[in-house]
């Protein structure tokens, strides 16, 4: 069993454990050995060349191994001894912080929330009154974090770092020129003051109110009247300014189009200062992304790719409200990762379960004030980069082709039978598909978590093993028996979990490798030919990942992402008992790539496997 599949979600207020108590004893984050790290770099590769080429390889990882590459680890080495994570902030910088593109629909992950499955189907008129049920159970969620009452999770009986979820709320990514910052306004209740305040967005216009009331948090009813105030002074009446559409802009066209918003009126700064700093942001949106369990496609396209205006790219969580009473999130990817929202979501989930959705508490309202609107002072400069932001940011989300559909054959429960790990079972299915497609390997990324270390994120699992191909072509051919397929799939199965969790114990190679390359290229060294060498991008090295994936988990909770190269796809997943739900991604100007068809061969790939698993009764 993977250490995710184990990890608890402990939800309710613990009397015995705070939040980030165990932060202070998380191991640090180990440095794996260089002989090591190059073996199981020379072992990923292996799949994506020819004989030649691997040799080829072979000497370039040689040299490396007995010339630059020993200085450089000795300095990383030196490195960890003054960090608990050496590569935490090398990480934000290279993966975040440095990146040009245009991170809202890049980088950004977005979602559907599972709430339309149970007590909240699509239904027109809801919107309102069910996002003030939703936003309360969001603050709740806040109210635990903040007091630090919500149990630390755990894989097994180990301790996991808490960290990311500080950055939950009051956060925000501030672009720069060259290089972004991100600022985090959250503060527990020990360490101080921590702002209170949502903004709403609505119709390209931005409102902002207290979400306490004499220390209090609003109750649904308090929040409804707020939200309808909003709705109110935006219908009938022309759209706003629609100042949160440059936050979809390339990085360094936006901190201009920042620096310049500043220069016209302080006053634009304070606004902007009240948006970064704001609990999360609530976009009432107008579009009615009709949604069902076995067909999620157009509301995780909308909360990817829906109106700009209404969404601060740049916020750790944009919660969305659709006019059908469905709800969606769209979130920066750069403070945290997407198990910190599968958190809340899926302790919102459960709240609402047990509510049927209602509020069965006061309907009285307390005096407070209305929520202020936030007026920027604009001139043609700014609204023409508003102008801008939004062109661009319609002409690339027309690109992206998205299908989120559910498996229904099986799921968790039928593959557990057949002594097989349903994450691996996916993955290997999600590799033969693309394999069934193309007649060549994929590089592949799946995520695997550090928590176990202080400060820990994400590791790079890398699925295409030499294993994994030989059983895609082993089920390819119609000469190769049954036995043999089995014994193929029982060899990749292995191997996949083997690496799984030499990634989780810190001991993987993808951000080792990151961290010898940043440390030659900040020496101003020449970049080391191990990162030139062809394979080192074939293979998926520095970002190329064809198949770009990730669990989202066990629970009723999914997201989306874009590929991660033009020619790839973008490929989340939840697992349940009874099913596989699928997001799947591509852009539609790539001939050599179709969702819809990775989809249906997926499907045809999970039957096969399962028919290979009973048939060998294994």
């Amino acid at each position: 069993m993977k250490a995710d599949d184990k990890m608890t979600n402990h939800l309710s207020e613990s009397p015995q454990e705070r939040t980030f108590q165990y932060q202070s004893s998380l191991p640090p984050l180990p440095v794996p050995s260089l002989e090591g790290s190059l073996s199981k770099y020379l072992d990923a590769v292996r799949p994506f060349a020819s004989e030649t080429e691997f040799q080829a390889t072979v000497d370039v990882v040689q040299k490396f191994q007995e010339g630059i590459g020993q200085e450089l680890h000795h300095k990383l080495l030196q490195r960890a001894k003054t960090r608990r994570n050496w590569l935490e902030e090398w990480w934000l910088d290279a993966a975040y912080l440095e990146v040009r593109i245009p991170s809202q629909l890049n980088v950004n992950f977005g979602g559907p929330a599972p709430y339309l499955e149970h007590c909240w189907p699509p239904a027109e008129g809801t919107q309102l009154q069910r996002a003030s049920v939703n936003v309360w159970h969001t603050l709740q969620y806040w109210n635990l974090i903040y007091k630090e009452s919500m149990a630390p999770q755990k894989a097994g009986k180990m301790a996991l770092d808490m960290d990311q979820f500080k950055m939950l709320f009051c956060t925000c990514k501030v672009p720069g020129v060259k290089k972004d910052c991100l600022y985090s306004y959250f503060k527990t209740e020990q360490e101080g003051n921590c702002p209170s305040h949502l903004v709403v967005m609505c119709r390209g216009r931005i409102f902002t109110f207290d979400a306490l009331c004499d220390g209090q948090i609003l109750t649904p009813p308090e929040l409804l009247r707020q939200l309808s105030y909003v709705k109110e002074r935006c219908q009938g009446r022309p759209d706003g300014q629609g100042v949160a559409a440059l936050t979809s802009d390339d990085r360094t066209r936006w901190a201009k189009a920042r620096e310049h918003l500043i220069s016209i009126d302080p006053h634009n700064e304070r606004i902007l200062e009240t948006i970064q700093s704001s609990l999360f942001i609530i976009s009432l949106d107008d579009s009615k992304p009709y949604s069902s369990a076995e067909n999620y496609t157009n509301i995780t396209l909308e909360a990817l790719t829906g109106d700009p205006t209404i969404r601060w790219g740049d916020k750790s969580y944009n919660s969305l409200a659709f006019a059908d009473g469905t709800f969606g999130s769209n979130c920066d990817h750069a403070p945290y990762d997407a198990m910190v929202l599968v958190s809340m979501c899926w302790y919102i989930d459960q709240q609402l379960k047990a509510t049927e959705g209602k509020w069965k508490g006061s309907d009285s309202v307390r005096p407070m004030p209305f929520p202020e609107e936030l007026l920027f002072t604009l001139d043609q400069k700014a609204i023409s980069d508003i102008n801008y932001a939004k062109r661009q940011y319609q002409e690339t989300t027309q690109d992206l082709q998205l299908v989120c559909y559910a498996f229904t054959g099986f799921g968790k429960s039928a593959i557990k039978k057949k002594n097989l790990h349903p994450d691996t079972f996916v993955q290997l299915a999600m590799q033969l598909s693309y394999y069934k497609m193309n007649k060549i390997p994929a590089s592949c990324y799946e995520t695997s978590m550090t928590r176990r270390f202080y400060h820990g994120r994400t590791e790079t699992m890398r699925p295409c093993t030499s294993e994994a191909l030989k059983w895609c072509k082993a089920m390819l051919d119609p000469a190769c028996s049954i036995q043999d397929k089995r014994k193929a799939m029982l060899q990749a199965v292995s191997k996949h979990n083997e690496l799984m969790s030499e990634g989780q114990e810190g001991k993987g190679f993808d951000r080792h490798l990151l961290g010898l390359y940043l440390i030659a290229k900040e020496e101003g060294r020449p970049t080391p030919a191990l990162f030139t060498d062809p394979l080192y991008e074939k293979s998926g090295g520095g970002g190329n990942f064809v198949l770009s994936s990730s669990l989202v988990g066990y629970t009723t909770v999914l997201g989306a992402v874009a590929p991660m190269v033009h020619h790839g796809y973008g490929f989340f997943y939840r697992i349940n008992n009874d099913r596989i739900v699928i997001s799947i991604t591509a852009w539609k100007s790539c001939r050599q790539t179709d969702a819809v068809a990775l989809f249906n061969n997926f499907s045809n790939s999970l039957h096969e496997m399962f028919h290979l698993a009973t048939t060998s009764q294994l």
